[in-house]
């Protein structure tokens, strides 16, 4: 399984909608943060978002890993990004690049700038039709999951998993 590194909205849309089960079966011991991310996460919790708990627990319990930016390479990317980015984005987007990750984000501006990069990117949509192809969630429950995450603010441009293509 490839390594996925995780911004912290895409990462927040499953910990706030009570399925990171899904990543952890997807992305088993291949699923990632920053401590920039890490950080940004505690951020939320401290403004009231408690659900967002479920991420420090699955950290504690190895089921999602936090790196930091360990090269020159992977910090210079950095500082260039984050000029534009938000620094979680930013830290990530240089991890994926350097270690060949896949990025899981739906920033628009992220998302183009990994495109730039040659970055392999997903998103909250995507992760979630893999988890319905793998039959990790059915269809239905894909769909409650989906509303769940919109509820507690997700924008998403499509309100049923129906209207995404297959790849």
């Amino acid at each position: 399984m490839p390594e996925i590194i995780f911004d912290c909205s895409s990462l927040s849309n499953f910990a706030l909608s009570d399925s990171l089960f899904i990543l952890e079966n997807l992305y088993k011991n291949s699923a990632f943060i920053t401590n920039l991310v890490s950080a940004e996460i505690l951020t939320g919790i401290q403004q009231g978002y408690s659900d967002l708990r479920e991420i420090q627990k699955a950290l504690r319990h190895g089921r999602l890993k936090e790196v930091i930016l360990n090269s020159a390479k992977e910090k210079s990317l950095y500082e260039v990004l984050s000029v534009s980015l938000g620094h979680g984005e930013a830290s990530s987007i240089a991890v994926a690049k350097s270690r060949g990750f896949i990025f899981a984000c739906d920033d628009r501006a992220a998302r183009r700038e990994s495109g730039l990069l040659s970055v392999k990117l997903t998103g909250t949509l995507g992760i979630l039709k893999k988890a319905v192809k793998h039959q990790i969630v059915n269809l239905d429950e894909g769909h409650s999951i989906l509303a769940k995450m919109i509820e507690r603010g997700f924008y998403s441009p499509v309100k049923s998993l129906n209207e995404i293509k297959d790849p």
